[in-house]
């Protein structure tokens, strides 16, 4: 049961993402983005992944709890895919700048 709240849990946080992701890419601009918060939630992700590798009873189960890590890396990506939309759009509002 905990490991379908941590998935709901990260289902809800997840759930914006794709939508953020779409928005960054049709406004081409880093306005409005702030890069330590995409920071700080790649952080997140990344200590959430760890803290399932590193967990024995976990990786024990793996075999039947795998899609708990999964929802893990699967958020990240898609964070990692706006922060790369920041420094993009950053590059896009230098140039219209000019």
């Amino acid at each position: 049961m905990p490991e379908i709240l941590e998935i709901v849990m990260l289902l809800c946080f997840g759930a914006s993402w794709p939508m953020n992701v779409v928005k960054s890419w049709k406004a081409r601009t880093a306005k409005g983005k702030s890069l330590g918060f995409l920071c700080m939630i790649l952080l997140g992700y990344v200590a959430g992944i760890a803290a399932k590798l590193i967990n024995p009873a976990y990786m024990a189960a793996f075999s039947e709890k795998w899609y708990v890590l999964f929802f893990y890396v699967l958020n990240f990506a898609m964070v990692s895919v706006d922060f790369c939309l920041y420094f993009r759009n950053r590059k896009l509002d230098r140039e219209a700048a000019k």
